[in-house]
């Protein structure tokens, strides 16, 4: 480590007897058989190896290394290779390098190639970039490059410049300044620098040093104000400056949250010098000391200088002298000046060049969030921590050299999969801080140089992982080459949507850089540094990698700190992504051919969740059709009311009786096994008179609505085939039962079939064939009819969760044509309940309250718009009911509380299913008291399996968005004479027993942590209306 931070890898050998050692054959043998990094960038020949007493290497015996480039290397051959040579070698800290050497082989990287760019610059006036050092990394790649003349005009010097009376902000600053003023004093941009200070500490010269400090750098000793609604700095004079050190007594169990509060406190930025110290002693000679910039004076990037300074500043206040340090070249204002030359000269191109490359970012591209976004953001946030081991770390860097790339690009690449895999989308724009210190005279200064890129991530067509890193690389250099252009200006530029909510152009931030703990050298002190706590994140999410390395200059690991704002995100979620990104990174080093969606993701506690714990509870099935099923019924049950309407009522005996004889009509018309009966009636007891006596019949009942257009009842009818039609005296007036063709059975209410046997035809139909077509809107305009079978039906009314007596009474109420109806028939009947059937038509509140106030209802099913005008006006209403059941839209979580408010004894179900899963799906009862957020449909009912998939139908982990697959007894058989369309959207489920299928919602959903499923949105154009599902393709 010649430098502090610079570890390198050094050999020292010994020759054996009488041997020499040729080192350009020893280089390429050890190149040929093992990495680049385990290369080491210098040999040292030794007469022997130094030991200490107790015959170990005495490392600190060893001679300093002499770095050279390949020796095999040609010498420099132009004045500019001569030049070239000479800037390599400086800025990699070796005495020499040839013309053949590589840059980044050496030990260069991003850092040290901006210094390296930046004297290219000064020294040929060319405009070289990032992207030519990393295609001609070697001096005489990048000498041809200078002879030619670069690719851009040459940039104005840096240089101490003559101020006007009033000093612009720098157009970073600009930015902090406004926002200042927007949001008001905060800690948001606070940066602070705690030191742990042990031995004896003079405070005196410590409190002068910090003087000294400040002194030296004009961006610490700046104050902001506005004149001609214009922002101006003007630095506070020198011999003005006298930095306070207030001191604190704590404890060790007190120092964090003394450092926190301190940390905490805002600046005003008109009147207050952007810098202060405070210093907390912990008794003995033991110390602890806190600098807190604001971020208009300072960046990360400035911790270097300032502690070097603090430590030379220190030295000699103790030694009662001021430092003789060497003027600065440049101050900050010289900067900004320097900064509006550059941009007037090149800012347009580089604007154009952003304005391209983002064009149609989207607005939002983050990790899906645990709550909704508040409409202003508090910036309150946290931190969770993971760990690369070494292993891997190597790894992934030998991934990077081979690739061409370098470790942050593997960072991003793998932290866009991740967020993409989590549901962020193909396109994901990334933040990336750069140092901004594009000239060499701002290395020593203190100052808000940090610029941010935006790199745009493109992960469409599922990569590989290689492929990936291609992209990245190329997009990369690409924005490295057109950072000049300060990021508050590239806003002003693309102009998008503002919000106070969230971050504009991208909302997650990455960084890497080699965790290297400052030197600080401070006589008579053991001194440590660090980060004091500030509970602050600017951004959704800012990833941060950490890079260790060992004595010998390996990688020695990686630590990732994960910054998250808590208004959006929980622990748990943080901690699972991040605990995701690590599993990805190995899993793209062990095969970075394979896509990025298939690369192992999920930890196996996840993937049992999905595969095990969260799916239904397995249940035996009945082996029975449904006549036979209500038959077994009324034989338990003979006197118990089976339905009632108005005024009639009818048992179980009864019904089976009457629904007995009709069946024997409809066999003598011909119904047989699976034919269709279309059914056009109003909603009455005869109306599931009819629906019982077809099933009895074995055939499939299919329900139709009078109200539906002529042209949708004729393709019912001619699609169906139906050679019987069953409609009631109100309707049998109707223009489509004028026109069939098929037996038509009027339904008056009279003994018209008392003469035939009240016995039980024969049950012909099996369990798996149909019991009902229902007909739902179609994407293409044409309705397609979802055939369910009898064990579908059956599976529904032998749920655990209709096994209580809270559905003995269920209002009949839903349009038979709607599968809410389903419920409604066949849940009581199969259970000994009671079915109370509401008057015909449109049910209004009025009606509704009634019913519910005088039919002694246990259980209801409503749909959300009519559950929430209930509840809003009279949410007493349902006080008498056990339950309520509502779904098929979003469940407003506010009439929920009204109604859970007003009648404690209720509990309110939100429930979810498709008609093609035979009504409902899943359940959830709404826990008191009502949690934040939008309520989850929940959990999958018994015999039902739930998946989150992607679109390549692979698993994504909870939290994640996919669409829904619903697979078990539910999932119906198909569609009627669509075979293409069955194909697609009831497909073999690959996560279950050979043969079964899982139906594809087209719902986008997500698990939570509790194993419930939360409803995000449509894939498609579909839209609810009442609980209908609508395509807009069949309105066109």
């Amino acid at each position: 480590e010649d430098r502090p931070g610079d570890k390198r890898l050094v050999a020292y050998l010994v020759a054996a007897d009488g041997a020499t050692v040729d080192l350009t054959v020893l280089r390429r043998e050890i190149s040929g058989a093992l990495p680049d990094y385990m290369v080491p960038s210098a040999f040292m020949v030794l007469d022997e190896i130094p030991l200490t007493t107790n015959g170990k290497i005495d490392r600190r015996a060893l001679p300093a290394p002499e770095h050279h480039g390949d020796t095999d290397g040609r010498a420099p051959r132009t004045p500019a290779e001569e030049v070239l040579c000479g800037h390599f070698a400086a800025v990699l800290g070796l005495p020499s390098v040839t013309i053949d050497d590589h840059f980044f082989h050496l030990g260069g990287h991003s850092l040290l190639a901006t210094r390296l760019i930046s004297r290219v610059r000064e020294t040929f006036g060319v405009q070289i970039t990032v992207k030519d050092l990393f295609q001609g990394p070697t001096v005489a790649g990048l000498a041809a490059l200078v002879e030619a003349g670069g690719d851009a005009v040459r940039r104005p010097a840096l240089r101490e410049s003559v101020r006007p009376r009033r000093v612009p902000l720098s157009s970073a600053q600009q930015r902090l300044w406004f926002l200042h003023h927007l949001e008001g004093p905060s800690a948001t941009y606070n940066i602070p620098l705690a030191l742990r200070l042990k031995g004896a500490l003079d405070r005196d010269a410590l409190r002068l040093a910090l003087t000294d400090v400040v002194v030296r750098h004009e961006s610490l000793r700046t104050l902001f104000g506005t004149a001609d609604d214009t922002a101006y700095q003007w630095q506070v004079p020198a011999d003005e400056i006298r930095v306070e050190l207030p001191v604190t007594t704590v404890t060790g169990e007190t120092l964090d949250a003394a450092l926190g509060a301190q940390a905490a406190r805002s600046f005003d930025l008109e009147s207050e010098l952007p810098f202060r110290a405070c210093l907390f002693d912990l008794g003995g000679d033991d110390a602890a000391l806190l600098v807190v910039m604001h971020h208009i004076a300072s960046d990360g990037w400035s911790t270097t200088p300032l502690l070097r300074d603090l430590t030379a500043a220190y030295t000699a206040r103790t030694q009662g002298q001021a430092p003789g340090w060497e003027p600065l070249p440049v101050q900050y204002a010289d900067y900004t000046l320097w900064q509006r030359e550059v941009l007037a000269a090149d800012g347009e191109r580089q604007a154009d060049f952003w304005r391209h490359t983002l064009d149609g970012l989207p607005d939002e591209a983050t990790l899906p969030t645990d709550r909704a976004r508040p409409a202003v953001a508090s910036y309150r946030g946290t931190t969770h921590s993971a760990h690369v081991p070494a292993e891997l770390h190597r790894a992934l860097t030998r991934l990077a050299r081979e690739t061409g790339s370098t470790l942050f690009m593997v960072a991003q690449a793998a932290v866009a999969t991740a967020l993409s895999r989590s549901g962020a989308g193909e396109d994901i724009p990334l933040g990336a801080p750069i140092a901004g210190r594009s000239e060499q005279s701002l290395d020593d200064l203190v100052g808000f140089f940090v610029n941010t890129l935006v790199l745009r991530t493109d992960l469409s067509g599922d990569p590989s992982f290689r492929e990936l890193l291609s992209r990245v690389r190329d997009t990369d250099l690409a924005a490295w080459a057109h950072q000049d252009l300060p990021f508050d200006q590239l806003v002003e530029a693309l102009n998008p949507e503002r919000s106070t909510a969230r971050h504009p152009l991208f909302q997650v931030v990455l960084t890497l850089q080699e965790a290297v703990t400052p030197t600080l050298g401070l006589p008579g002190l053991a001194a440590e540094s660090g980060f004091a706590p500030l509970e602050i994140s600017k951004f959704d999410l800012t990833f941060s990698f950490h890079e260790h390395r060992t004595a010998d200059g390996r990688p020695g690991g990686l630590d990732i700190r994960v910054e998250y704002a808590t208004d959006l995100y929980d622990a748990g979620t943080v901690e699972a992504v991040t605990d995701r990104l690590v599993r990805l990174l190995g899993a793209a080093v062990e095969n970075p051919e394979l896509p990025v969606g298939e690369l192992a993701f999920m930890s196996p506690g996840d993937r049992h969740r999905l595969l095990e714990e969260w799916h239904g509870t397995v249940t035996g099935s009945s082996g029975s059709n449904l006549a036979e099923l209500f038959a077994a019924q009324a034989a338990r049950t003979p006197d118990a009311v089976a339905l009632t309407d108005g005024d009639r009522e009818l048992t179980y005996a009864e019904l089976d009786a009457v629904t007995n004889r009709l069946a024997h009509h409809l066999i003598g018309l011909g119904v047989r096994q699976e034919s269709v009966v279309a059914v056009l009636m109003e909603r009455s007891a005869d109306l599931l008179t009819a629906l019982l006596s077809v099933v009895k019949a074995g055939g499939v009942y299919a329900p139709l609505n009078h109200a539906d257009p002529d042209g949708r009842l004729d393709q019912i009818i001619a699609e169906t085939r139906a050679p019987v039609l069953i409609t009631d005296t109100p309707l049998s007036d109707h223009p489509i039962v004028a026109k069939t063709t098929a037996h038509v059975v009027v339904l008056d209410g009279t003994a018209a079939f008392d003469h035939l046997p009240a016995t039980p035809p024969a049950y012909p139909a099996h369990p798996d064939q149909w019991v009902y077509v229902m007909y739902t809107s179609g994407s293409t305009g044409v309705p397609k009819g979802v055939t369910v079978t009898h064990r579908n039906v059956s599976d529904l009314a032998a749920q655990q969760v209709f096994a209580n007596e809270n559905h003995r009474r269920v209002l009949f109420h839903s349009p038979h044509t709607f599968d809410a109806s389903t419920y409604e028939m066949w849940v009581p009947w199969l259970n000994g309940g009671t079915i109370v059937v509401a008057p015909p038509g449109h049910l209004d509140p009025a009606t509704l309250g009634t019913l519910l106030k005088d039919a002694g209802l246990t259980g209801l099913w409503l749909t959300v718009g009519l559950f929430r005008v209930v509840a809003d006006e009279a949410p007493e209403a349902f006080a008498g009911l056990r339950e309520v059941w509502t779904g098929g839209e979003v469940v407003p979580p506010e009439a929920v509380r009204r109604v859970m408010d007003r009648c404690p004894g209720t509990t309110v179900f939100n429930v979810y299913g498709p008609t093609e899963t035979t009504t409902f799906a899943t359940t959830h009862p709404v826990r008191r008291p009502l949690d934040p957020g939008a309520l989850p449909i929940g959990g999958p009912f018994d015999n039902h399996r739930l998946y989150v998939l992607d679109p390549g139908l692979r698993l994504v982990p909870p939290g994640t968005p996919g669409e829904l697959y619903i697979a078990g007894t539910g999932v119906a058989r198909g569609y009627l004479g669509r075979a293409a369309l069955t194909a697609e959207r009831f497909t073999a489920d690959p996560y279950g027993p050979a043969g079964t299928r899982m139906y594809r919602t087209g719902d986008l959903v997500r698990w939570n942590r509790r194993g419930e499923i939360e409803y995000l949105g449509r894939t498609d154009q579909q839209v609810k209306l009442r609980g209908f599902r609508i395509e807009l393709g069949e309105i066109e």
